[in-house]
């Protein structure tokens, strides 16, 4: 008995003293002057410390969002948030008379009025997804401790967008959650429904959720992008940028957590974004070459377990679909997703790294669906039964190795 204590405090002082040298490294990579990104990106690729707020200024780095954005965000919140018409008089913005040129009946394309009217169709769709961002855990419903001031003026007549949200009465459009047609079965993590829509915590004035802030963020990214604007899952892709980063340790870059997020967001949907845009589905950018990517890696990989879904006629959108629009955000607990995005922003072509990654997730259960029929296997790849997301990485990259 006093043999095996001693051997796991053993283990115990190895793991720490190793954690230690890690983060000395990773530390010491930071603080260079001109920050050898190659050598950070192997140091990331076997996971990053959340100690010291490592984790966030290496995906910061990664993304390539050296220096912090707030006057150009600021901009975006007077520019995109302020409804036609209300007073801004700590903005050095007069009240306008809307009674004149521009009024809310005003049929006029060009009109602010009819923007603000057809904004609130995609704003309604937002709202919807992000209150039920991970239902499971109870860190989006709460207050952040940095509300944007800027729209929680009390001189503004409509200072949130939830409170917009409150007094339209536009209909959302009706947007496709797959635009394969495939219902997805629920996966880990979602299952669970502790904040049914109707039962959400008022906060008090003055406080906003930190869903409110990932609403805030969407709704400015998709005024920003008319071309793309908001689409169902987006939402999935800045939930675990902004939970990293409205969680850093480091207060100074915490306060800052939703600017950050924003340009990261960007800068990732910059490369992800012909995923979203169902014209380019075919086309050789779009989504469907990439899940057909993954089928082809497969049958260079494992001939037997390719041809065995062939015969079964499962095809690569029926899963991987979701897996590769959303970074598979929606298989795994955010702790592991996060620990995944770790190894993916870590690598320069990361889009390509997702597709071994997706590979070996199906050779690593390729028991399993060799074994199977149709139905046992559709449940198989759309409720992925492994958690362990280190030997899903390191088979990934064994893949990549023997290339």
């Amino acid at each position: 008995m006093l043999s095996s204590i001693v051997q796991e405090t053993r283990k115990k002082c190895i793991k720490l003293l190793h954690q230690s040298r890690e983060i000395q490294e990773f530390k010491v990579a930071l603080s260079e002057e001109n920050i050898d990104l190659k050598a950070l990106r192997e140091l990331c690729f076997s996971g990053i410390p959340f100690e010291g707020g490592i984790r966030a200024l290496c995906w910061k780095v990664s993304c390539l969002l050296f220096i912090l954005f707030q006057e150009v965000y600021s901009q975006f919140l007077k520019e995109m948030i302020i409804q036609p018409g209300i007073a801004k008089a700590n903005l050095g913005l007069s009240r306008e008379d809307v009674t004149m040129e521009d009024h809310p009946l005003n049929p006029n394309p060009d009109s602010r009025w009819n923007t603000y009217f057809k904004d609130n169709e995609v704003l309604l769709q937002i709202d919807k997804d992000v209150r039920r961002l991970y239902p499971d855990m109870a860190f989006f419903q709460r207050p952040t401790d940095y509300p944007c001031q800027l729209i929680l003026d009390p001189q503004n007549d409509y200072e949130t967008l939830r409170r917009r949200v409150e007094q339209t009465t536009l209909k959302a459009q009706t947007v496709n959650r797959n635009r394969s047609g495939v219902t997805n079965v629920s996966s880990p993590g979602k299952a669970l429904n502790l904040y049914p829509s109707n039962e959400y915590e008022v906060l008090p004035n003055g406080s906003e959720a930190h869903w409110e802030v990932v609403e805030r963020i969407l709704f400015i990214y998709a005024k920003l992008n008319p071309g793309i604007a908001y689409v169902q899952g987006m939402n999935e892709i800045v939930g675990p940028i902004y939970y990293t980063f409205a969680t850093d340790p480091n207060d100074q870059w915490k306060e800052h957590a939703e600017a950050d997020t924003f340009f990261c967001f960007t800068n990732l949907m910059s490369e992800n974004r012909d995923n979203f845009i169902k014209s380019l589905d075919d086309s050789q950018c779009g989504i469907t070459y990439k899940m057909e990517s993954v089928y082809s890696m497969l049958k260079d990989k494992d001939m037997e377990l390719y041809l065995k879904l062939q015969e079964q006629n499962i095809k690569p959108q029926y899963f991987t679909f979701r897996w590769l629009t959303l970074l598979l955000s929606q298989e795994f607990l955010l702790p592991d997703v996060i620990r995944i995005w770790d190894t993916l922003f870590s690598d320069q072509d990361r889009f390509h790294f997702l597709i071994l990654v997706c590979c070996a997730m199906l050779i690593l259960i390729r028991d399993h669906l060799l074994a199977g029929d149709f139905t046992i296997n559709m449940r198989l790849l759309q409720d992925y039964p492994i958690s362990d997301v280190h030997t899903i990485l390191t088979k990934a990259k064994e893949l990549q190795d023997n290339s």
